[in-house]
Formats: structure tokens, sequence, C-alpha cells
């Protein structure tokens, strides 16, 4: 090794590895290591779709998910399953490589949860913020426009929202907005409730 390798300036290194949120954990381990070997071969997209692919075709698969699961399946079985399924969805190097790793480290059971992650941080590298509304039909496309742009304007500019509805019976009406960490519950049932614990109150006259 040369001296000159010696002078360049550790911080530099890992500045142009860095992951943008801390997770922790296995499953953040894991998705940290996925997220920069992609961003270092700049196919960070194509690895999200290639890994939620495959986490949508093992909800499907209940063959396919038990077998994910079964800790007793030999370690080559298991690698050469991998293998021949991401040959057969033509998915990258990088996918296919990790994917054998999880495999030969028993944590393919783990994968929906290590998804997750790798999601959160992809949608960080863009500089996404996850919204989540609930509702008990799906909103209309010009109401969810309007929501959008009303959580735009909360976050402000630099970040780009990104709406994901959800459908919930349950909440009889209204809806249910989780957004940078904070939960807006304005849902009939919410209300409800409220109103259940305000006529059980007793009424103090003294104060009327």
């Amino acid at each position: 090794m040369s001296n000159h390798a010696l002078t360049v300036p550790l911080n530099s290194i890992f500045d142009a590895f860095r992951v943008p949120l801390a997770l922790f954990g296995g499953s953040g381990n894991y998705a940290s290591a996925l997220y920069l070997a992609s961003v270092n071969a700049n196919v960070l997209e194509k690895v999200e779709a290639e890994i939620l692919d495959l986490v949508e075709a093992s909800k499907k698969s209940p063959t396919f998910s038990q077998f994910t699961k079964d800790l007793s399946v030999p370690s080559e079985t298991r690698v050469k399953a991998i293998n021949e399924i991401c040959s057969q969805a033509k998915f990258s190097d990088i996918t296919k490589n990790f994917l054998v790793v999880l495999a030969e480290n028993g944590r393919l059971r783990h994968v929906d949860t290590i998804a997750k992650r790798f999601a959160e941080l992809s949608m960080a590298h863009k500089g996404e913020v996850k919204a989540i509304v609930t509702t008990v039909i799906p909103l209309p496309p010009q109401e969810e426009k309007e929501l959008k742009e009303t959580l735009q304007d909360i976050i402000g500019q630099g970040k780009k929202v990104k709406l994901e509805q959800k459908i919930d019976p349950s909440i009889l009406g209204g809806l249910v907005v989780e957004f940078s960490q904070k939960v807006f519950d304005m849902s009939i049932k919410t209300r409800a409730r409220q109103m259940e614990r305000f006529l059980r109150d007793p009424v103090n006259f003294d104060s009327i």
C-alpha cells in the first residue's frame, strides 16, 4: 500500500457512504448494507422495486412464504432456490447477492421487515416524506390531491409528500392521517368516543 492512501481523510470516505437514516437492530443493519451497496452501484430504485416484488410474491405464495420461514431447510437448499428465483426474475446482482446472504444466514424470514426498512432509507434518499391516510372508502382524486397539497405546505420545500391510502371500515367515517411521526385522528369513531366520555363525566353545576 502506498503512503498516499493513508493521507485520505477517513471522514471523506464515510461521507460518501452515509445512510440518510440511522436504523438499529438486525433488520436495520441489513437494510443499511443493502442501501449502501445499491447507492454505490447506482441501482437504488431498481433494487427497491426488486425487493418489494419479492415480498409481494411471497405474500401471494404460501409455499414460498413457508420456505423462507422454515429454518430446518439446509442453507445450500435455500441458496440454490434463491439463485434460481433471482435468475428467473432477472434480478440485479446486488439484489441476488443480498438475498443469497440472507439465505445463508437464515434471515430470509425477515425479508419483509428488511424491505420496509430499506424503503425508509430509499424515501429519505429521495427526500420523500410518507403520509398514510386511512379512510372508509378510497379518497376521490380531487380530495387526495388537496390533502397532499396541504401536507406539502406543512413540510415546505425540499421534500416531497408520498401519500399512501389505507382502507379501514372500522373508523366509520372521516380520516386518520399519520404524518411525520404524528397522528391526526379525525375519524367518526374517535369523535364518538370523545363524545361518550364527555357524556359520562359528571356535570359540575357550580361551574355553570
